[in-house]
């Protein structure tokens, strides 16, 4: 698996290199080539950034413009999967542009393999996680009224190619979930890393652990 690590990179920019290799993968597969050697997983941290999913429900951004402007954030609607979320510092966010017929072929099997290569990186820092039933991505306490999201999950795919990824909470500012229903979700929590060992944890050590159980 090849592993591309953009560091700090505005949304807009990655967004538009994810949508590069995508088409550029759709063409080459389109071609009847193969596109193996193409598929890239990229990893980085944005700057404050809400990203609305193309059904996504505008009311769940519970803040305006100007708001925005004040905690020095931006806001897209963009074409995965997925209501709202949020990305910023101290959160790895990942981006695999893959051809899933070079995987089995399966969306639906994708996430759960994303999910669960998250939730592995987690139990190596003896985090407890795991999925909830209708609702993607990976969470703790599942079945308890203190249920929350520590890694949120949105994809695009077109003829099998995918595109957007995940973002996993690891030293993350969650004052900033604040300001929106997250993924939708009005009765449920945020949570990171950080909170659950009650310590800065190394954001590289954490991107070397989750390529490790991603490949």
């Amino acid at each position: 698996m090849n592993f591309t690590d953009w560091k700090n990179i505005d949304y807009k920019e990655a967004w538009e290199k994810q949508e590069t290799l995508f088409q550029q993968i759709i063409h080459t597969k389109r071609e009847g080539k193969p596109t193996l050697d193409l598929e890239t997983v990229f990893l980085c941290v944005h700057p404050h950034v809400y990203t609305l999913g193309k059904n996504g429900q505008t009311n769940n951004l519970l803040v305006n413009d100007e708001f925005l402007k004040k905690i020095n954030a931006i806001f897209y609607r963009i074409d995965r999967g997925g209501d709202i979320t949020y990305h910023g510092p101290g959160q790895l966010v990942g981006y695999p542009i893959l051809d899933l017929d070079n995987h089995g072929g399966s969306l639906k099997g994708y996430i759960y393999k994303l999910e669960e290569a998250i939730i592995q990186t987690l139990a190596f820092y003896r985090i407890k996680s795991s999925r909830l039933e209708g609702a993607t991505g990976v969470w703790l306490d599942i079945h308890t009224p203190a249920v929350r999201k520590i890694s949120a999950i949105g994809v695009r795919s077109s003829r099998f190619v995918t595109m957007h990824g995940f973002a996993l909470n690891v030293n993350t500012d969650l004052t900033y979930f604040n300001y929106i229903n997250p993924c939708g979700f009005v009765d449920k929590g945020v949570t990171s890393i950080q909170k659950e060992l009650g310590r800065v944890v190394d954001i590289e050590e954490v991107k070397a652990v989750f390529m490790h159980c991603f490949s």
